[in-house]
C-alpha cells in the first residue's frame, strides 16, 4: 500500500472544461493543487476558482507528486489525430529531475500513445508511473457525470497500475474499472464515443425516412422504444461539440474496417443539409 503523503501536491495540466472541474474536485479532497495552461484567460479563471495556476510550466513547484494531463487533443488539417498537446506536456514533465511521480493521461488519445510516451519521452524511467484514465466528464450533468463516476484505468506496467488505482480509488474516491493493457483503456474512450455517434445518426436517418413517408418520427420512435431492448435516441440538430466528431475520426484513422463509421459521418452531413433546407422552405 502506498503512503498517502506521496500525493500531497498534484498538478493539472490543461484547465478547460475537464481540467478545471478535476482540479477543484482534487482540491476538495485536501490535496494541494496547482494548475498549468498556456491560455492566460483560462489561468485567470482557475485563479478565481482558488486553483494556484500558471502559464509558465517552469514556475510550478519542483516536487509535484502527480501530474494529471487534461489538455485537449484535436485533428490535423488532414483529419488525422493531433496529439501534440499531450506529447508536449509529457516532454516538459520528463525534463524535470524528480525521484518518483505519477503521470495520468486523461486526454483522449489513440491506442499505442501511452506506451510510446513511456518508452520514447520518459525513457521507460522506473521512477515514472504512467497511467491512462480517460475522462467521461459531461458538462450537461456535472454532478452525475462529472469527475467522480466510473472510469476505466490502464497502465504501462503493474506498478503504475497499482499506484494509479491507489491515487484515484483510495485517495480521490473515484470508482475504477481496471483493464489488462493500457491500449484497452485508450481504445475504450474513442470506441464508446464512436458508438454514441452511430446511435445518433441512426436516429437522424430514421427521422428523414419517416418524414419522407409522411410519418411522425417522434411517435414512431416512442412506439419502438416500448420494446425492452430498443432505445432509439432523439434526432436533434446534428452532432456538435468537440468530442464525438473528433473521436469517431480517431477510430476511423486506425484501420480500413471503418465502413459503418464513415457512413455514419455521411449521414450526419446529409442530415444537417436536410435540416437547413427545411428551415429555408
Amino acid at each position: 500500500m502506498f503512503d498517502q503523503c506521496k500525493f500531497e501536491k498534484v498538478c493539472i495540466t490543461g484547465l478547460g472544461e475537464v481540467g478545471l472541474p478535476t482540479a477543484m474536485y482534487i482540491s476538495s479532497k485536501g490535496l494541494t493543487v496547482f494548475g498549468y495552461d498556456i491560455n492566460k484567460d483560462v489561468v485567470s479563471r482557475a485563479l478565481k476558482c482558488g486553483i494556484k495556476s500558471v502559464e509558465n510550466f517552469e514556475s510550478l513547484p519542483s516536487d509535484i507528486d502527480a501530474y494529471i494531463i487534461c489538455v485537449s487533443t484535436s485533428l490535423t488539417s488532414f483529419g488525422e489525430p493531433d496529439l501534440t498537446p499531450v506529447l508536449d506536456v509529457c516532454g516538459k514533465i520528463a525534463k524535470r529531475k524528480q525521484k518518483s511521480v505519477l503521470v495520468s493521461i486523461e486526454s483522449t488519445i489513440i491506442p499505442g500513445t501511452t506506451r510510446k510516451i513511456y518508452e520514447e519521452i520518459f525513457q521507460a524511467d522506473e521512477n515514472v508511473y504512467l497511467v491512462h484514465v480517460p475522462h467521461r466528464y459531461w458538462s450537461g450533468n456535472p454532478v452525475k457525470y462529472g469527475v467522480r463516476q466510473l472510469r476505466v484505468i490502464g497502465a504501462v506496467n503493474r506498478e503504475s497500475l497499482k499506484k494509479g488505482i491507489y491515487f484515484y480509488s483510495d485517495i480521490l474516491d473515484i470508482p475504477l474499472h481496471p483493464v489488462s493493457r493500457v491500449e484497452v483503456a485508450e481504445m475504450s474512450k474513442i470506441m464508446e464515443n464512436a458508438y454514441r455517434y452511430v446511435c445518433i445518426t441512426f436516429a437522424e436517418e430514421a427521422r428523414m425516412i419517416c418524414e419522407e413517408l409522411g410519418l411522425d418520427f417522434e411517435e414512431v420512435r416512442k412506439a419502438c422504444n416500448t420494446k425492452w431492448n430498443i432505445e432509439i435516441l432523439e434526432a436533434r440538430n446534428g452532432i456538435g461539440g468537440h468530442c464525438l466528431p473528433k473521436d469517431i475520426r480517431y477510430l476511423t484513422s486506425l484501420t480500413k474496417y471503418n465502413t459503418l463509421l464513415r457512413s455514419a459521418m455521411l449521414v450526419d452531413e446529409k442530415y444537417r443539409l436536410w435540416l437547413s433546407r427545411r428551415t429555408r422552405s
